[in-house]
């Protein structure tokens, strides 16, 4: 009755079958994974932002990689702004998507070293963005500045390419190294997003705080890989049956159309 499963079509499409039930179940497992990252990262973000600010110093130091623990802690430090080194970051949005710069000033610390503060977004002067914008200035002498600590950007992390060739003063990522060797001094690792002092004006807009209460739709994509992994066999056996519930329907029919035929007249 099932011998037609070893027909070459029905071989294909066990095959299929075959192969598709551990991929739908790994890609679930990816997204639980994913689900996992989320869960984590929003518990460290809301541990960070509710922690008290402590000095930059004793989280970074030049050359050295932020910790995923300590992302978006809340840090200090005392200094002042260094608006003639200042840069901008290129084709960065705001809360209102609208495409601008983000303001990175270094941050001259007591001891020579130096600190990058992301100070918030501005809007471009053009549709080219090629022109250095004006950038209302920081507060001028020694300042303490708050903000939140963040790990350098790269292009894997991030997507963003890190064009050559850009107009003066303009960069793509912010990256402590290649602040580094830009200003040809000792920079922390890392940049802060700054809150504190706040600007007197309208801008820079400083960067909003992460979202951490959001977790994605990671589980229930899980879930819908893993239901489908469990369709794939239950219609396998649903399309079997219906073929085997075809054929056998055929072949009888075929036996009621050979017995209903007449006999032939005697001659």
């Amino acid at each position: 009755m099932y011998r037609f499963l070893l027909s070459r079509q029905w071989v294909i499409l066990t095959l299929v079958a075959l192969a598709l039930i551990p991929t739908m179940i790994e890609l679930g497992f990816w997204q639980l994974h994913r689900h996992e990252h989320k869960v984590a990262l929003n518990k460290v973000i809301a541990d960070s932002l509710a922690a008290k600010p402590v000095p930059a110093e004793s989280l970074t130091a030049p050359g050295a990689e932020v910790k995923d623990a300590d992302l978006y802690r809340r840090v200090t430090a005392k200094g002042r702004f260094d608006t003639a080194h200042e840069v901008v970051v290129r084709r960065r949005t705001n809360a209102d998507d609208q495409i601008g710069f983000h303001v990175l000033t270094p941050f001259v610390l007591p001891d020579g070293k130096v600190l990058m503060v992301n100070r918030g977004w501005i809007p471009a002067d053009g549709p080219s963005q090629t022109v250095f914008p004006k950038i209302p200035p920081p507060p001028r002498g020694e300042v303490t500045v708050t903000g939140r600590l963040m790990a350098d950007q790269t292009t894997a992390a991030s997507g963003i390419k890190d064009k050559a060739g850009l107009p003066d003063r303009q960069i793509m990522l912010i990256n402590s190294r290649q602040e580094a060797e830009r200003l040809g001094r000792q920079v922390l690792g890392g940049y802060i997003d700054m809150t504190e002092p706040r600007p007197r004006g309208d801008t820079p807009q400083l960067i909003a705080a992460p979202d951490h209460d959001d977790i994605g739709p990671h589980m229930a994509y899980a879930v819908q890989w893993w239901l489908f992994a469990g369709a794939v066999p239950v219609g396998w056996v649903v399309l079997a049956r219906r073929e085997a519930r075809d054929r056998a329907a055929a072949e009888e029919k075929e036996k009621d159309d050979e017995s209903s035929e007449p006999e032939p007249a005697p001659v």
